[in-house]
């Protein structure tokens, strides 16, 4: 089993998604043995309890496999949807008119309701609204305090309660509702790791789920909706992280838009040292079939090449018929993408600037001392993760070896390109530093006698965001038999 002392060679993370098909202690850990570095679950989805027998699962898996498991809680966030038809079903036709008004009574093919006062008060003249995921498009020809007449640009059938996007503008509602704030409090008191925040729209979205969070967890926006995107700067400063959640993102801005705008965004998130994954229908047949199309490899390739820390399955594990293999079929893709002369180039092309401090003076170094002196492995220490993620910005081409004292740092840490993370005793002085850098770097397997390894660290030890130091460790030609594997064994 992959564990502690036995590090992914890939370097990009993959994110599964647990559900119905997923969610049995041995499916996960088939999972986690075909290539899972991380697991969602979908707080859209199962009760409490549910979620509590999986994380349950999740934890154990972790015991046994002796390495730290990164859990995402997906929060649901606000679903517009529309009310009930009379007949249940109608059939839209093309420049017809269409109303929605605030009328409780069952619609027809002329009405529904909308049970939603803050899209009345927001909704403008010539916006568009998306009905059942874009399938069917109106645009508001006028918007009055209780009724919004639209004309049919794209018809087609629609049934009760279907899903509504307002692409064109922002919705006054909060971020978080009801439903979220209880998935929320129950997520932390779970020790969940990360929290993902759905339908952002603006960085105050993020500001109150981080005042919620208190720190307990990381915290995750998924960008997927156009106002998200135009403030993308400003969002990706109040956040740990961020998603490119093509499924919505898709429906609300032009399909062939979305090619460029992820580009965009996974550049942003590099040159600011956010993670950034990349999420929805990556391999989208697969939950039939035991094969995905030549397209959806090349999109899963794209998103590896492009320097994404993470690649995310949605339906694929959590309800297809082939979660196993689907998790099998992305790993194997994103090791080929690596395996590729050309990928250290490419994942480059993204110029990460420092900012001027020591800490990111050293990790931008680390790279290219590792480089110069055939270094085997850069070695962190680190208590909050952010020397972790300074190196990890930098695309390092060898072996990221992550320790940290806290365990809840090396969770966290599941989501970041490249980082193996150990949960491990802290040192207390320099040699401590460099003699435990040597045992890690045998047990993880990643350098042998005779070998280099690139050491960072912050002096005074244990103290946050102090990384001043770095350090280049030769292993001697005798180090493993000096270094026991007893020794090597308890040095946790």
């Amino acid at each position: 089993m992959v564990s502690d002392t036995d590090p992914r060679q890939r370097k990009v993370r993959i994110l599964a998604t647990l559900g119905p098909s997923s969610d049995d202690p041995e499916m996960i850990r088939k999972l986690y043995l075909a290539g899972a570095d991380a697991f969602r679950l979908n707080m859209s989805h199962g009760s409490h309890a549910d979620h509590k027998k999986v994380i349950a699962a999740i934890r154990k898996l972790e015991k046994d496999a002796r390495r730290p498991m990164t859990i995402l809680a997906d929060l649901q966030g606000p679903k517009l949807r529309i009310g009930e038809f009379a007949d249940g079903l109608v059939q839209l036709e093309k420049d017809s008119i269409f109303t929605l008004d605030r009328d409780e009574s069952p619609g027809d093919r002329s009405r529904v309701s909308l049970p939603h006062p803050e899209i009345f008060a927001a909704i403008e003249e010539g916006a568009r609204l998306l009905l059942d995921d874009g399938k069917v498009a109106l645009k508001v020809t006028a918007a009055e305090p209780d009724r919004i007449e639209t004309v049919v640009e794209v018809g087609g059938p629609l049934t009760n309660n279907k899903g509504l996007n307002v692409p064109d503008v922002v919705i006054p509602m909060a971020a978080l509702t009801d439903k979220d704030r209880s998935d929320l409090a129950f997520a932390l008191d779970q020790g969940v790791d990360w929290i993902a925040l759905s339908f952002v729209q603006k960085p105050e979205d993020a500001a109150e789920a981080r005042k919620l969070i208190h720190g307990r967890a990381a915290l995750l926006a998924k960008i997927e909706k156009p106002s998200a995107v135009r403030r993308i700067d400003e969002i990706l400063e109040a956040v740990d992280a961020v998603m490119v959640a093509r499924g919505d993102l898709g429906v609300e801005i032009p399909p062939e838009e979305v090619p460029p705008l992820q580009k965009q965004i996974i550049e942003k998130a590099r040159m600011l040292g956010r993670p950034v994954v990349v999420a929805t229908q990556m391999l989208e047949s697969m939950v039939r079939s035991p094969s995905p199309t030549r397209a959806e490899v090349s999109d899963v390739a794209t998103a590896v090449y492009d320097g994404a820390d993470a690649i995310m399955l949605s339906a694929e594990s959590a309800a297809g018929d082939w979660p196993e293999e689907s998790v099998a079929m992305m790993d194997k893709i994103a090791t080929a993408v690596e395996a590729d002369p050309s990928h250290w180039a490419r994942v480059h092309f993204t110029e990460t600037m420092p900012d001027s401090t020591s800490a990111d003076a050293l990790a931008e170094a680390s790279n290219g001392i590792a480089e110069t002196v055939s270094a085997s492995a850069i070695i962190c220490f680190t208590t909050s993760g952010s020397t972790a993620r300074r190196v990890s910005r930098e695309r390092p081409s060898v072996p990221l070896l992550v320790l940290t004292p806290k365990l809840k740092t090396a969770r966290r840490l599941g989501l970041l390109w490249g980082a193996h993370s150990v949960h491990t005793r802290d040192v207390n002085n320099f040699e401590q530093m460099v003699a435990k850098s040597k045992r890690m770097a045998l047990r993880a397997r990643i350098a042998n006698g005779g070998d280099r390894v690139i050491v960072m660290a912050g002096v005074p030890f244990g103290t946050p965001g102090s990384t001043n130091v770095l350090h280049i460790v030769r292993l001697l030609g005798d180090e493993l038999q000096r270094h026991t594997q007893a020794e090597i064994a308890r040095d946790r």
